[in-house]
């Protein structure tokens, strides 16, 4: 059966959508390329949207969709094609939006596995076989994390999905916006079929976006279509809302934050990542990364101080704790900070990313504020992706990929010394 709307809803959805795609809108940038979609038809029992998340150290969260009401939630796995030695069983559920109704959403917890292995699995009992492989462990072992925002699903966000998928990384990191539903449900669908291709056989760590939020006042509340479909370890990181958590890779400890989660000082958000830095032990993962959608420091002419308020409660809190970068999204543009701390260049600040460029249908925020600010490194308007090489324990390269041509064009490159590395400035001063 197709997951479509009724005609009514179809038009109030469509309508909420184009007011929103007006006010988003508002400015200088250039249409993108026109949107994919797919009407989500399938066969009952066929299983799709597949794709897989990090569900705790050594473990992976299978997430699938099916149209049947009676498929089984469970996961066949093995070292072998063909040859399932292990199956594990889940959960599922399934929401309802107006009048859309989702297919039934299954999850299913697997492993523990070894590191830096291939596996492979079918979900349900049946149908298609996929294979993954784990990340590598350990501080000074190599791990590759692929960053893209706001990717939607255009023509643009098809080029960075095939960009990607060239590329050889361990895990894709997306800060926001996903697949810009703005209510409609049926593009929810869509935007899983076209990611499956990439999330079988590398874990999508996802954190919300503005575009995420769609709640209508007294009928739905916020982030229930996202919450459904893109379960993360938020338990698994003690945390009480899979708004935000967090999980480790090789020697890397990644902080998914809620920028549309409350983060005041009071806040559950404020005191789970109080104590999620309290544990950390920077000899195993001596990285600190932090991932929000909306941008602290950037000087593109949209979304001037979104973020502020969220800078303004957590920054000094993140400053102490030597949190080594933080990407964004949300900016539809690429922009690199120096290290900085309230406002100014700080050897020991935190060095900001913005990578707002999956390829969304909003376009491009082509406008940069003038002058450029003295802690603004390297600012474009052009969509691709970013990919940071964590080398060991002290050193690590990023770099960003522009789709130019519709080839993957490396266009900016730096490296990074880790705050925590014993030799480095900020580790000394403070001892």
């Amino acid at each position: 059966m197709p997951f479509v709307l009724p005609a009514v809803p179809v038009l109030l959805c469509r309508t909420i959508i184009l007011v929103s795609v007006v006010v988003a809108t508002e400015g200088t940038r250039p249409l993108s390329r026109g949107t994919i979609f797919d009407s989500g038809q399938f066969s009952n029992e066929t299983v799709q949207q597949v794709h897989i998340s990090l569900a705790g150290p050594n473990y992976i969260r299978v997430s699938w969709i099916t149209s049947s009401s009676f498929a089984l939630s469970i996961v066949e796995y093995g070292e072998k094609p063909g040859i399932y030695d292990n199956m594990a069983t889940g959960s599922s559920e399934s929401y309802s939006y107006i009048l859309y109704k989702s297919g039934l959403i299954h999850n299913v917890v697997i492993g523990p596995f070894a590191a830096n292995k291939v596996y492979f699995y079918r979900c349900g009992g049946d149908g298609s076989e996929y294979s993954f492989k784990t990340p590598p462990e350990g501080p000074e072992v190599p791990v590759k994390l692929t960053i893209v925002g706001d990717l939607g699903q255009t023509k643009w966000t098809q080029s960075t999905l095939d960009h990607i998928q060239q590329m050889d990384y361990d895990v894709l990191i997306l800060p926001g916006d996903l697949s810009y539903a703005d209510y409609y449900q049926p593009l929810w669908d869509s935007f899983g079929k076209l990611v499956e291709p990439l999330a079988v056989s590398r874990p999508w760590m996802v954190t919300e976006g503005n575009h995420e939020m769609e709640e209508i006042p007294f009928l739905i509340s916020p982030f229930r279509s996202y919450n459904a479909r893109w379960q993360m370890p938020y338990i698994e990181s003690g945390s009480d809302s899979n708004l935000y958590y967090s999980f480790e890779v090789a020697g890397a400890h990644v902080v998914m934050l809620g920028s549309y989660a409350d983060y005041s000082w009071d806040s559950s958000q404020w005191q789970w990542l109080q104590d999620d830095l309290a544990k950390l032990d920077r000899h195993k993962t001596p990285w600190l990364i932090v991932v929000v959608h909306a941008p602290w420091y950037h000087s593109n002419a949209e979304h001037r101080n979104d973020g502020d308020g969220m800078m303004k409660a957590l920054e000094s809190l993140l400053q102490k704790a030597k949190v080594d970068v933080l990407f964004a999204g949300h900016v539809h543009a690429y922009e690199r900070t120096n290290r900085i701390f309230q406002g100014k260049p700080d050897p020991c600040g935190i060095i900001h990313i913005t990578v707002g460029d999956g390829g969304n249908r909003e376009g491009l925020a082509r406008r940069f504020v003038d002058p450029k600010p003295e802690w603004s490194l390297f600012r474009e308007a052009s969509f691709g992706h970013g990919l940071l090489q964590v080398m060991n324990s002290t050193h690590a390269q990023w770099t960003w990929h522009r789709n130019q041509d519709n080839e993957n064009v490396v266009t900016d490159a730096m490296w990074l010394n880790s705050l925590t590395d014993p030799l480095n400035f900020c580790m000394a001063s403070t001892g």
